[in-house]
């Protein structure tokens, strides 16, 4: 299975609001569907969103009809408008939005411009893939043989060109023979931990338990849980993570228990722009996410609904952030100056 690929000209993806039930994918070719994709949550994931972001550049860079680079550079940056706005958390997609606009200008052509972009976006593609790996095996030294891990939302190989960032650790933690366990949250309101992780880890044979988002105190306080691990759509200078809702207030029952917290996520998802969370833009979703579930309303009609997609989990909170770069630990301020430094 593969979450996207670029095919004969056109961006296939694998449409996760239909999974688990059904293994569907999707070509898309042009903006508007680009777009629609990763607002329904066809695409998702911090680090996918970033890959999804340059091949959709790719795609309105192609339609662009100029014959001057001075006026595909400007509807270049239009384009690149549209899909920045699809979701607002996400800094992924404004940095590999950022990178390709870079590799455009350098273009002698149009032409030159297009075929630089595609060759750029293939080579991000890849390139994800090679950093969740290196992720994988800097986190791995953070969990113990036996641990039972709690993880929240999806942050496997559906949220990423491939293999994951938090669930890439866990992953690479057991490929080194440690017997190890994990709790995965079922993510309200759209389930993507009971639908997409639920269906990861059955899928690799990882000894696994579903649990309501409610139930992980208790389950902390039973001493079931040895360690969380969660990824980041945005982190900030401080080391401050904006995650799927839900995230911090793991972080603070995990604080109660004494119970190590990590955030696992690219050198690409932090922010260094923001100096605090208190300034990270919150995605506000539709209200019938709440209301219901598959078609089915489960609330009053009528009745007044708040959707904010992520939270924002203080730096204090966090005991380390494994990146590709090594893993990073308090005074965050310094140990993420020094990561985003030129290797």
């Amino acid at each position: 299975m593969k979450t996207i690929e670029w095919v004969n000209g056109k961006l296939r993806i694998i449409d996760q609001t239909r999974l688990p039930y059904e293994t569907v994918y999707i070509e898309l070719t042009d903006i508007p569907d680009v777009v629609e994709s990763i607002k329904s949550l066809r695409i998702r994931g911090a680090p996918a969103l970033g890959v999804m972001a340059a091949y959709g550049l790719c795609i309105g860079a192609a339609k662009i009809d100029a014959s001057d680079k001075s006026s595909f550079i400007k509807q270049l940056e239009k384009t690149s408008a549209e899909i920045l706005a699809s979701r607002p958390t996400a800094v992924n997609i404004r940095w590999a939005l950022d990178h390709m606009r870079t590799i455009a200008a350098k273009a002698k052509t149009p032409r030159d411009a297009v075929e630089s972009l595609l060759e750029e976006a293939k080579r991000m593609h890849s390139q994800d893939v090679a950093i969740n790996k290196r992720m994988g095996k800097f986190g791995a030294d953070l969990i113990p043989d036996g641990a039972t891990v709690l993880t929240h939302c999806n942050t496997g190989s559906l949220a990423t060109a491939d293999f994951g960032t938090a669930l890439g650790v866990i992953r690479s933690a057991v490929a080194q023979g440690k017997k190890i366990q994990v709790y995965a949250t079922e993510t309200r309101p759209l389930l993507q931990g009971a639908r997409l992780t639920a269906w990861e880890l059955m899928q690799d044979g990882i000894p696994s338990t579903l649990i309501t988002d409610s139930m992980a105190g208790h389950f902390m306080s039973k001493g079931a849980i040895t360690c969380a691990i969660v990824g980041a759509d945005r982190i900030t200078a401080n080391g401050d993570t904006a995650n799927k809702i839900g995230t911090y207030s793991l972080a603070v029952l995990a604080h109660e228990h004494n119970i190590p917290f990590y955030i696992a996520a690219p050198i690409s998802t932090i922010d260094p722009t923001l100096k605090t969370g208190t300034s990270i833009p919150i995605e506000e979703r539709k209200p019938e996410e709440v209301l219901g579930f598959g078609g089915v309303q489960t609330a009053p009609k009528g009745m007044r609904v708040a959707n904010p997609a992520f939270d924002v989990t203080p730096s204090r909170y966090i005991a380390a952030i494994v990146t590709e770069r090594g893993i990073l630990r308090k005074p965050y301020a310094q140990s993420i100056s020094k990561a985003l430094k030129p290797a």
